[in-house]
């Protein structure tokens, strides 16, 4: 994880992968790469934590599972994420990676299912975005969703560098 006082944009995930938890980067993986492509952030941006705070559902990795990683354990966000929410003040865009961000912060708003829950994005605004997980495991999700790409990623990368604002030493 990563958190600063100040930053702005909130991006909280599932629980690390084997790789991020060996590395102690957060999104140091294939699904890092894209989550920074459909942001439209460079490294240095994304991992600057004065403008965005990466906190995890759960802080280890789970393990695997038949169908890939289990899931977070529950007892990390009961834990921690009360206090942890409470240091960051600026934050002004949560951004909802997967089912299990979803569940935890839209509560019963959420829809049936993660789909639904992405499709109905406008009705989360201003404070949280929902997104599915990037992992490449979710390439058939993201083919039969085209809209995804089409219609909802240009609106992300339009909220996240309206809440970023410019980097530090570049001119709006």
């Amino acid at each position: 994880m990563q958190a600063g006082p100040t930053a702005r944009l909130l991006i909280v995930g599932q629980a690390p992968s084997a790789r991020v938890h060996a590395s102690g980067v957060p999104w140091d993986d294939a699904s890092g790469r894209r989550l920074r492509d459909w942001l439209a952030l460079d490294a240095a941006r994304f991992y600057d934590p004065g403008a965005v705070a990466i906190v995890p559902m759960g802080y280890c990795y789970p393990g695997r599972g038949g169908g890939g990683d289990l899931p977070p354990r529950r007892e990390c966000a009961e834990l921690w994420l009360p206090a942890l929410l409470a240091r960051l003040p600026a934050v002004e865009l949560t951004l909802l990676i997967g089912g299990y961000a979803q569940r935890h912060f839209l509560g019963t708003a959420r829809k049936a299912g993660l789909t639904e829950t992405v499709a109905a994005f406008a009705e989360y605004a201003p404070g949280y975005l929902p997104l599915p997980h990037p992992s490449p495991r979710n390439t058939a999700w993201l083919q039969r969703n085209r809209w995804f790409e089409d219609r909802l990623l240009p609106h992300v990368r339009r909220r996240v560098q309206a809440t970023l604002g410019a980097p530090s030493g570049v001119a709006p």
